[in-house]
């Protein structure tokens, strides 16, 4: 034990200062001069004794105080310095126990300032674990119990905090938590002052307990009686406003009797007799008491939400205003549509439980993912990638709600075993203490029993919905897969169409200073949902306008589609944070380039790709002609279309990535079919039913039916039902000529095909003439090429010298390059090596194959670079029957998980490097002379 000579400074009742905390407290001028002039003397905070009084009649010191850090000595304002009642403001840190011997005469350091001996108590050692493990439990049991009786936010916060402190800390440094507890907690000054002077870590942590049990048992009793007195307050009032509410009924009643007076003379038809006390309730109060109802539901809605949410005080405070303001006003009708709103937003909180109850039941089938499986394979045929996304999203969101019910389970066994073991050591160690003495003069008062510490919950963690962006081709099933999936995971679908958006308003909602004001579209949508999961699906998000003076719509999806963002939506209207965290949102676009950059990059990119007409005959089986036959109201056995038309409507008549207008051209023949059969059925004067029964019994016996209908249709009868085609075998329809290649493109409708690139020389003086609509990228590409083809004319043969033009020698010539079909604009990097071959066999006269096509960048070195849309050119190239394609090196990938393997089977593909593999995989092997003049010579210097 250590001793030093510190002032003293008295702590007058009830004030107290333990160790780790901290006090401010008012001192008089003249020991707040020599406070001042003490701090100045050192170069480090100056060390004071802060010694209580215990009682407020009592004329001495305790014997225990704390030894404490001046941390500020706040001097009075110069114009109030003279004034003597304004005091000097003392702040103090405590630091550690003192104790104050009694044989030890005070005596005066500086005047008004006692100076004292005190002594440091040895405080070393570890409490025992099932002490600590009983302290952290009463502990964890009076915060809890103090968080949920909390008048605000800042409170709760702050005893939530102290309750994950207390969890998380150890035995040794429990004593230390307990100092900063009992400080900071409203307990008796008693019960403070005997813990202060609590010396062995044992010995505080017992104390501690005990002022915690005590303090739950107060905040126990106290929140009873309060409930008591406010149902008893509650009673009262409802009493007294149904006995207001009958006699103002009574009244009207009255009045009304009183006032009904005879419209005619009395017997005559017309005659309205006086209305008794049991005639018919009219109209008006039919309205007056479905308005009662309507408010009775609403309070209803406003009870039933979940305690201390924001949204329930929300509502509480708009419900009070809406019953003190007239029902005649203007806005009696704003409130009142607001609560409404607010009412019927399914908010996690007050949803949580028949959520997870009807979430749990469909995700705790050991069949979720097959029967996920089989409803994306009966809606989609195809789309293996994106299905295979689709079930690794369900397969994550089903372990993880598997597995936060797994710990919420855990957790409520944990807090029975914990509420079991604390008793069982508080029972113990109560009867250790009996016998060693008398329980009546036992320091700290053991109870019976310790109440169980209550198990906090934990807070549910939800997956976190990710943003899809489906990207593709009108017609490609973008829309239809957010309806699977919300059918797979047995939740809500909305669909918000964002084509033409251009005000902010719609997506966040307008302020209710607004006429006619609501909610954005977003808000409206969890409405109709019901439910705080649902699967909305954002379509054409591409199409959404960008800033004006309506605001920036593209902006106000930022907030929605991030994940780390949405868990507080803000929507103008209802000014309360929206929990969307839990929806998933899956958004459609047919591009990327009119989208945001900071908006595409919250969202996960799924390119949907064109179909192939092997899927096409299939969708077009399983989906479009079952669909198109009941939507006209026929069935199966009025109509039959054979493989070959089929193939031909998709190939002639439709020219596109997905099957919309193969649905149309579909639709088409079975409304011909239609007219057909309700004539034939006019004309035969039979029952449509009987007569479909005799057509198909002589259609499945083979036996001739009746000239009138037929229900099988052939290829060639499509031109008399769909006109004629529309798209001709132009593109297999290819000659071989010299400055004559044949590339490979995307259309702007997502559907691959065959570009031939032409050229020719005309006289004139060196230049190039690039013609067909072309964009700036695709003319930089024909410059480029021709600019290598000059760099390498002697190498090809094609000059008799380096420093020679091929343009200009021996005759000056021009080069015209054209991309048929001028009306339709090209541009893009994927025609370089096309061009480079088409100038190398226009000046070379060595022609490529017709049946060889190609696309792929190339630099001025020589490289091939790769591109995009590979497998829609390699099914445009199938499709014209091309057997040798050229694709670049890169895209080797691209071409291994997109090109069906079927499609690879028929097909050369041959993948380049340079433009040298570019020309002999073209021409074929030596046919085009490559002059290897160049030696490279190493040097020995």
């Amino acid at each position: 034990m250590s001793s030093q000579a510190l002032p003293v400074i008295p702590l007058t009742y009830p004030l107290l200062l333990l160790p780790t905390a901290r006090i401010t407290i008012p001192v008089n001028n003249a020991a707040g001069e020599l406070l001042l002039e003490l701090v100045q003397e050192v170069d480090t905070p100056p060390v004071v004794a802060a010694v209580p009084v215990p009682s407020a009649d009592a004329s001495t010191l305790h014997d225990w105080g704390t030894a404490a850090r001046i941390v500020r000595v706040v001097r009075p304002p110069r114009s109030l310095a003279r004034d003597t009642h304004r005091p000097y403001l003392l702040t103090l840190q405590g630091l550690a126990r003192v104790h104050l011997p009694e044989a030890d005469s005070p005596r005066e350091r500086i005047d008004g300032l006692a100076e004292r001996v005190v002594e440091y108590p040895n405080a070393e050692g570890t409490p025992s674990a099932e002490l600590a493990a009983t302290f952290k439990a009463a502990a964890i049991k009076l915060l809890d119990r103090l968080a949920r009786d909390a008048p605000n936010d800042s409170k709760r916060d702050f005893y939530v905090k102290l309750s994950n402190m207390v969890d998380e800390v150890t035995a040794q440094r429990a004593p230390w938590l307990a100092d900063m507890l009992v400080s900071s907690l409203n307990a008796e000054y008693a019960d403070k002052i005997d813990f202060l002077s609590a010396v062995r870590p044992d010995d505080r942590l017992k104390r501690a307990t005990a002022i915690f049990v005590k303090q739950t048992s107060i905040s126990e009793v106290s929140k009873k009686i309060a409930q008591s007195v406010d149902e008893s307050l509650s009673k009262q009032q409802k009493e007294f406003f149904l006995r207001q509410q009958l006699a103002a009924i009574q009244r009207e009643l009255r009045n009304l009797n009183r006032s009904a007076l005879p419209l005619a003379r009395p017997g005559t038809p017309d005659a309205v007799e006086s209305k008794g006390p049991n005639a018919p309730v009219s109209e008006l109060d039919d309205e007056e008491q479905a308005e009662a109802d309507e408010m009775s539901v609403m309070r209803a809605k406003v009870e039933a939400m979940a305690k201390e949410s924001e949204e329930r005080k929300t509502a509480v405070r708009e419900w009070r205003r809406l019953r003190r303001i007239p029902a005649t006003s203007v806005e009696h009708g704003v409130i009142r549509n607001y609560l409404e709103w607010l009412t019927a937003v399914p908010w996690p909180a007050s949803a949580r439980e028949a959520q997870s109850n009807a979430s749990l039941e469909a995700l705790r089938d050991r069949s979720f993912l097959t029967k996920a499986r089989a409803q994306l394979d009966a809606d989609h045929y195809g789309l293996e990638k994106i299905k295979k996304r689709l079930i690794e999203y369900l397969a994550v969101v089903r372990l993880k709600e598997l597995q936060a019910e797994k710990e919420s389970q855990l957790t409520v066994l944990e807090g029975e075993k914990q509420a079991a073991q604390a008793q069982q050591e508080i029972s113990g160690e109560a009867k250790a203490e009996t016998q060693g003495r008398d329980e009546s003069k036992s320091l700290i008062p053991i109870p019976k029993a310790l109440p169980a510490p209550v198990s906090r919950p934990l807070r549910k963690k939800n997956v976190k919905g990710p943003i899809l962006l489906f990207v593709g081709p009108p017609g490609t099933g973008k829309t239809s897969l957010g309806q699977s999936i919300a059918r797979a995971l047995d939740r809500p679908f909305q669909r918000i169409s964002l084509g033409g958006v251009r005000d902010e308003g719609e997506i966040r909602g307008h302020r209710r200073t607004y006429v006619a004001s609501g909610p954005g579209n977003i808000v409206q949508a969890l409405r109709k949902a019901g439910r705080p999961d649902p699967v909305i699906l954002l379509d054409e998000i591409d199409k959404i306008s960008h800033g004006n003076f309506h605001g920036d719509p593209a902006a106000a999806l930022l907030e929605v589609l991030d994940p780390e963002q949405n868990h507080s939506f803000h929507d103008h209207y209802i000014n309360v944070p929206v929990d969307l965290s839990q929806v998933l949102f899956i958004c459609t676009s047919n591009t990327l380039e009119t989208i945001a950059a900071p908006l595409l990059d919250r969202c996960e990119i799924v390119h949907l790709s064109g179909y192939t007409y092997d899927e096409k005959m299939h969708i077009a089986r399983r989906f479009l002609l079952p669909k198109q036959l009941q939507a006209n109201g026929l069935t199966a056995d009025h109509l039959s279309i054979s493989d070959s038309a089929l193939t031909h409507i998709a190939t002639h008549y439709t020219r596109e990535a997905g099957v919309r207008s193969l649905e149309r051209a579909i639709s088409a023949v079975v409304r011909h079919k239609a007219v057909e059969w309700a004539e034939y059925c006019d004309s035969v004067g039979a029952d449509p039913n009987a007569l479909l029964s005799d057509v198909a019994t002589r259609q499945a016996s083979g036996s001739p039916t009746d000239a009138g209908y037929r229900a099988a249709v052939e290829e060639h009868e499509l031109e008399k039902i769909l006109g004629i085609a529309r798209w001709d075998e132009d593109e297999r329809e290819r000659e071989e000529r010299c400055g004559l290649v044949y590339g490979l493109v995307v259309t702007g409708m997502g559907e691959g095909g065959v570009l031939p690139v032409e050229t020719i020389m005309v006289p004139g003086s060196g230049k190039l003439k690039l013609t067909g609509s072309l964009g700036e990228v695709i003319k930089e590409s024909g410059e480029l090429a021709l600019s290598w083809v000059k760099r390498h004319a002697y190498d090809l043969y094609i000059t008799k010298t380096r420093a020679q033009d091929p343009l200009k020698n021996p005759d000056p010539v021009d080069v015209h390059l054209h991309l048929p079909s001028g009306a339709v604009k090209k541009d893009g990097p994927s025609a370089g090596i096309a061009m480079t071959c088409a100038f190398v066999s226009l000046l070379t006269g060595v022609c490529v194959p017709s049946n060889i096509a190609m696309t792929g960048e190339v630099t001025l070195r020589g490289r091939v670079g790769p591109v995009g849309g590979i497998k829609e050119k390699v099914l445009g190239a199938h499709r014209a029957q091309i057997t040798k394609v050229i694709l670049p090196w890169a895209n080797r990938k691209d071409v291994e998980h997109d090109v069906p393997k079927e499609i690879r089977a028929e097909m050369q593909i041959v993948f380049v490097r340079t433009v040298e593999e570019v020309l002999e995989a073209a021409f074929g092997k030596g046919v085009v002379g490559w002059r290897r003049s160049d030696v490279l010579v190493e040097s020995r210097l």
